[in-house]
Protein backbone atom coordinates (compact mmCIF):
# COMPACT_ATOMS: atom_id res chain seq x y z
CA UNK A 1 0.00 0.00 0.00
CA UNK A 2 1.35 3.29 -0.91
CA UNK A 3 0.87 6.37 1.43
CA UNK A 4 -1.23 8.54 1.22
CA UNK A 5 -3.56 6.54 -1.35
CA UNK A 6 -6.87 5.96 -0.34
CA UNK A 7 -7.75 2.53 1.12
CA UNK A 8 -11.07 0.53 2.38
CA UNK A 9 -11.29 -0.51 5.56
CA UNK A 10 -11.67 -4.70 4.93
CA UNK A 11 -13.15 -5.44 8.60
CA UNK A 12 -14.14 -3.28 11.47
CA UNK A 13 -10.55 -2.15 13.97
CA UNK A 14 -10.46 -0.02 17.04
CA UNK A 15 -8.81 3.23 16.46
CA UNK A 16 -7.71 6.22 18.91
CA UNK A 17 -8.78 9.64 17.62
CA UNK A 18 -5.78 12.29 17.61
CA UNK A 19 -5.25 14.09 19.57
CA UNK A 20 -7.98 13.39 21.75
CA UNK A 21 -7.07 10.32 22.72
CA UNK A 22 -10.97 8.91 22.21
CA UNK A 23 -11.62 5.04 21.19
CA UNK A 24 -13.43 4.84 18.20
CA UNK A 25 -14.67 2.01 15.84
CA UNK A 26 -13.48 2.43 12.31
CA UNK A 27 -16.53 0.47 10.34
CA UNK A 28 -15.49 -2.35 7.15
CA UNK A 29 -16.26 -0.44 4.05
CA UNK A 30 -14.87 3.22 5.17
CA UNK A 31 -12.57 4.71 3.04
CA UNK A 32 -8.59 6.09 4.92
CA UNK A 33 -5.69 7.66 3.79
CA UNK A 34 -2.62 6.23 5.36
CA UNK A 35 -0.15 9.45 6.15
CA UNK A 36 2.11 7.30 8.62
CA UNK A 37 3.46 4.31 8.92
CA UNK A 38 6.13 4.10 11.14
CA UNK A 39 7.01 2.26 14.71
CA UNK A 40 4.39 -0.48 13.72
CA UNK A 41 1.57 1.77 13.57
CA UNK A 42 -0.25 4.05 11.16
CA UNK A 43 -1.41 7.52 11.22
CA UNK A 44 -4.62 7.45 8.79
CA UNK A 45 -7.02 10.40 7.64
CA UNK A 46 -10.67 9.31 7.70
CA UNK A 47 -13.14 10.05 4.63
CA UNK A 48 -14.23 12.57 7.64
CA UNK A 49 -11.68 14.80 8.10
CA UNK A 50 -10.62 12.82 10.98
CA UNK A 51 -7.05 11.73 12.26
CA UNK A 52 -6.87 8.31 13.66
CA UNK A 53 -3.98 5.80 15.31
CA UNK A 54 -4.57 2.01 14.29
CA UNK A 55 -1.84 -0.31 15.89
CA UNK A 56 -0.65 -2.69 14.09
CA UNK A 57 -2.31 -5.66 15.20
CA UNK A 58 -5.24 -3.96 13.29
CA UNK A 59 -3.06 -3.67 10.19
CA UNK A 60 -5.12 -6.29 8.19
CA UNK A 61 -8.22 -4.01 8.36
CA UNK A 62 -6.03 -2.14 5.88
CA UNK A 63 -5.10 -4.99 4.18
CA UNK A 64 -1.60 -5.43 5.88
CA UNK A 65 -0.18 -7.89 7.62
CA UNK A 66 -1.03 -7.36 11.23
CA UNK A 67 2.26 -6.21 12.91
CA UNK A 68 2.82 -8.80 15.98
CA UNK A 69 3.53 -7.22 19.29
CA UNK A 70 7.15 -7.46 20.37
CA UNK A 71 7.90 -10.64 22.12
CA UNK A 72 8.56 -10.97 25.38
CA UNK A 73 12.54 -11.01 26.23
CA UNK A 74 14.89 -13.42 27.78
CA UNK A 75 16.18 -12.28 30.78
CA UNK A 76 20.15 -12.94 30.02
CA UNK A 77 21.79 -9.83 28.57
CA UNK A 78 25.01 -8.28 29.88
CA UNK A 79 23.79 -5.16 31.55
CA UNK A 80 26.04 -2.96 29.28
CA UNK A 81 24.53 -3.54 26.49
CA UNK A 82 20.69 -3.32 27.67
CA UNK A 83 20.88 0.21 28.26
CA UNK A 84 21.66 0.66 24.44
CA UNK A 85 19.32 -1.61 23.43
CA UNK A 86 16.74 0.19 25.71
CA UNK A 87 17.66 3.49 23.75
CA UNK A 88 17.45 1.67 20.50
CA UNK A 89 13.67 0.32 21.36
CA UNK A 90 12.67 3.81 22.10
CA UNK A 91 13.98 5.40 18.88
CA UNK A 92 11.12 3.06 17.15
CA UNK A 93 8.08 4.53 19.04
CA UNK A 94 7.12 7.78 17.17
CA UNK A 95 4.61 10.44 17.80
CA UNK A 96 1.13 9.76 15.86
CA UNK A 97 1.09 13.18 14.32
CA UNK A 98 4.59 13.88 13.62
CA UNK A 99 6.93 11.31 11.61
CA UNK A 100 9.60 11.87 14.17
CA UNK A 101 11.09 8.90 16.89
CA UNK A 102 10.18 10.19 20.46
CA UNK A 103 14.15 10.11 21.35
CA UNK A 104 14.79 13.06 18.68
CA UNK A 105 11.32 14.73 19.60
CA UNK A 106 12.36 15.12 22.93
CA UNK A 107 10.06 13.28 24.51
CA UNK A 108 11.95 11.11 26.55
CA UNK A 109 13.19 13.40 30.19
CA UNK A 110 15.13 10.29 31.47
CA UNK A 111 15.59 6.69 30.83
CA UNK A 112 17.33 4.51 33.93
CA UNK A 113 18.09 1.12 33.59
CA UNK A 114 18.87 -0.71 37.01
CA UNK A 115 20.33 -3.78 37.14
CA UNK A 116 18.09 -6.41 39.73
CA UNK A 117 19.57 -8.72 42.36
CA UNK A 118 17.68 -11.90 41.16
CA UNK A 119 18.83 -11.14 37.67
CA UNK A 120 18.05 -9.10 34.52
CA UNK A 121 17.21 -4.89 34.75
CA UNK A 122 14.94 -2.48 36.01
CA UNK A 123 13.89 0.29 33.30
CA UNK A 124 12.37 3.60 34.30
CA UNK A 125 11.10 6.03 31.68
CA UNK A 126 9.97 8.86 32.08
CA UNK A 127 8.39 11.17 29.31
CA UNK A 128 5.98 14.03 28.14
CA UNK A 129 3.94 15.09 25.03
CA UNK A 130 4.54 17.80 22.70
CA UNK A 131 1.23 19.29 24.34
CA UNK A 132 -1.13 19.07 27.56
CA UNK A 133 -4.12 18.48 25.96
CA UNK A 134 -2.82 16.03 23.24
CA UNK A 135 -4.67 12.26 24.44
CA UNK A 136 -2.27 10.21 22.85
CA UNK A 137 -0.36 9.69 26.54
CA UNK A 138 -1.44 6.23 27.29
CA UNK A 139 -1.33 5.32 22.88
CA UNK A 140 3.08 6.25 23.88
CA UNK A 141 3.08 4.56 27.04
CA UNK A 142 2.01 1.39 26.15
CA UNK A 143 4.20 1.45 22.92
CA UNK A 144 7.10 2.42 24.99
CA UNK A 145 6.28 -0.33 27.93
CA UNK A 146 6.11 -2.94 25.57
CA UNK A 147 8.87 -2.34 23.14
CA UNK A 148 11.34 -1.81 26.02
CA UNK A 149 9.84 -4.99 27.85
CA UNK A 150 11.28 -7.11 24.32
CA UNK A 151 14.32 -6.13 25.49
CA UNK A 152 16.47 -8.76 26.00
CA UNK A 153 17.48 -8.45 29.94
CA UNK A 154 15.21 -6.39 30.76
CA UNK A 155 12.77 -7.66 34.07
CA UNK A 156 10.52 -4.81 34.68
CA UNK A 157 9.53 -1.86 33.13
CA UNK A 158 8.08 1.70 34.60
CA UNK A 159 6.71 4.22 32.11
CA UNK A 160 5.45 7.47 33.49
CA UNK A 161 4.58 10.22 31.60
CA UNK A 162 5.41 13.82 33.37
CA UNK A 163 4.50 17.51 32.47
CA UNK A 164 7.33 19.19 34.09
CA UNK A 165 9.52 20.50 32.44
CA UNK A 166 6.91 21.47 29.57
CA UNK A 167 7.98 20.30 26.64
CA UNK A 168 9.05 22.76 23.75
CA UNK A 169 10.74 22.79 21.03
CA UNK A 170 14.12 23.30 22.13
CA UNK A 171 14.00 19.89 23.25
CA UNK A 172 14.25 18.62 19.26
CA UNK A 173 17.67 16.74 18.58
CA UNK A 174 19.95 17.83 15.72
CA UNK A 175 18.68 15.09 14.01
CA UNK A 176 15.12 15.97 14.63
CA UNK A 177 15.21 19.16 13.36
CA UNK A 178 16.65 18.12 10.05
CA UNK A 179 14.36 16.13 9.37
CA UNK A 180 11.35 18.51 10.24
CA UNK A 181 13.10 21.23 7.78
CA UNK A 182 14.14 23.17 11.15
CA UNK A 183 17.84 23.47 10.16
Amino acid sequence: MKKEQPTKLKRDCHATLIPSGEKVTLRAGEVVWVTQSLGGSFTVMTEHGSMVHISGQEADALGLAPVAPPAAAAQTAAPANVEQRVWDQLRTCFDPEIPINIVDLGLVYDCRVTPLPRGGSRVEVRFSLTARGCGMGAVLQESIRNKIASVPGVAEVDVELVWDPPWDQSKISREGKVQLGMV
